[in-house]
């Protein structure tokens, strides 16, 4: 078994979405399912306080240390005949590197600027006199390159090199929010979600994340507001229903970035999210017409949105095919694909574009260009599934992904 041991003699670092450094190391090693034989904290010389992150119940054994020394002499007092991943309470670490860099049976240093971590077997390959962990790297452990790392997050459909940041100050704490916010969103994904939404969402996430807020709590208002707008879309409430749907959809950005940002993703949270995201769009769809056609289910508007149903199972059902096969999704196969998946028959995409029909006058003529949509949608994921099959199959595309 091996340990992991923190630097915290500067203190458990700034807060980042809510959590303190030395929280965010702890959360990660629990998300990533890092077992460690026990978690070392140690608090230097000085005789400060517990930290409340070591009182907590964690799936591995937390012990608090107060050792005096170099980095190296501090550490090996810790770590006595194990494997060590050595950590900076004052650093924020991609959460993938944690499992990654542990998996590794050679010693091996992350740096990155003034940020480190290392995987040692002896503190004795550490600079015996540096009191910085970055420092103690000195030159003779071998580097993480961005090339051995497996940078593909599947999730997120989109590769991201990992990072390493010491945050000392507020300001460099402002600006790796920003970039955290940033690198969770998905690589593929439609010209709302990317462009337009965002600024609403970064406004939520920082004071829900400070507050503690679980994301579950987001997902279940996102669930009541998706089903609240569809008798209001059925009756002719078409404002409120508005005001529903676009609320579910700018917390449907919310509850995903800020589970991923404070650890929180939970099994259940990921299936009522995605559950929801696949199921509702065609209850939306016939609403429409049913609330335009006044309830009449034998009106052509409203037959056409039974149509767009049948097609919507249609196209996620090739969209299935891609990745049972290649272990991703179909639109990250080529950069066409990523393109393609910004502006293709979904609901961000439609919504929008009954909204600006139906204000117009045009909403009867907007749902049949929409079916019309969704149908040239599904057939270019037909074609290209079955191109890629035939003709253009990834190589090796499994041996690149990241969980």
């Amino acid at each position: 078994m091996f340990v992991v041991w923190i630097d915290a003699a500067h203190g458990a670092g700034e807060r980042v979405f809510g959590l303190t450094l030395l929280e965010r190391h702890l959360k990660a090693l629990k998300h990533r399912n890092v077992q460690p034989g026990e978690v070392v904290i140690d608090l230097g010389p000085a005789q400060s306080e517990e930290p409340a992150e070591a009182r907590r119940r964690w799936p591995f054994p937390v012990r608090v240390v107060r050792n005096g020394g170099s980095i190296a002499q501090r550490l090996a007092r810790s770590a006595i005949g194990r494997h060590v991943l050595a950590l900076d309470a004052r650093t924020l670490i991609d959460a993938r590197l944690y499992d990654f860099v542990t998996a590794q049976t050679r010693d091996l240093a992350v740096e990155d600027g003034h940020a480190a971590m290392a995987w040692i077997a002896d503190p004795a390959a550490l600079d015996p006199d540096a009191l910085d962990l970055r420092q103690a790297l000195g030159t003779t452990l071998p580097r993480l390159t961005q090339a051995e790392f497996p940078g593909f997050i599947r999730n997120l459909r989109r590769t991201l090199p990992f990072y390493l940041f010491r945050i000392d100050t507020g300001a460099e704490r402002a600006k790796v929010e920003r970039f955290l916010f940033w690198s969770n969103y998905k690589g593929s994904t439609d010209f709302f979600t990317k462009y337009v939404y965002p600024p609403l969402v970064w406004l939520m996430v920082r004071p829900l994340a400070r507050a503690h807020v679980h994301p579950n709590w987001i997902t279940i208002v996102s669930i009541v507001l998706t089903f609240a707008a569809v008798p209001l879309f059925g009756g002719g409430y078409f404002l409120a229903g508005f005001l529903c749907a676009y609320g579910m959809s700018v917390l449907d950005s919310v509850d995903g970035k800020l589970a991923r940002l404070t650890f929180t993703d939970s099994r259940l949270g990921n299936v009522l999210d995605h559950g929801l995201d696949l199921v509702h769009p065609p209850f939306w769809y016939c609403a429409w017409a049913y609330g335009l056609s006044q309830g009449d289910v034998e009106s052509p508007v409203f037959l056409a949105s039974l149509a767009m149903l049948v097609l919507y199972v249609i196209d996620r059902l090739i969209l299935k095919i891609y990745p049972t096969r290649f272990g991703r999704g179909l639109h990250t196969h080529a950069p066409i694909d990523g393109f393609v998946r910004t502006f293709i028959s979904r609901r961000n995409i439609n919504l929008p574009l009954f909204t600006v029909g139906y204000v117009a006058g045009f909403g009867v003529e907007t749902i049949y260009l929409i079916v019309l949509w969704q149908a040239a949608t599904c057939l270019y994921h037909g074609i290209r599934t079955a191109w890629i099959l035939a003709y253009d199959r990834p190589i090796a595309a499994g041996k690149t992904e990241a969980a």
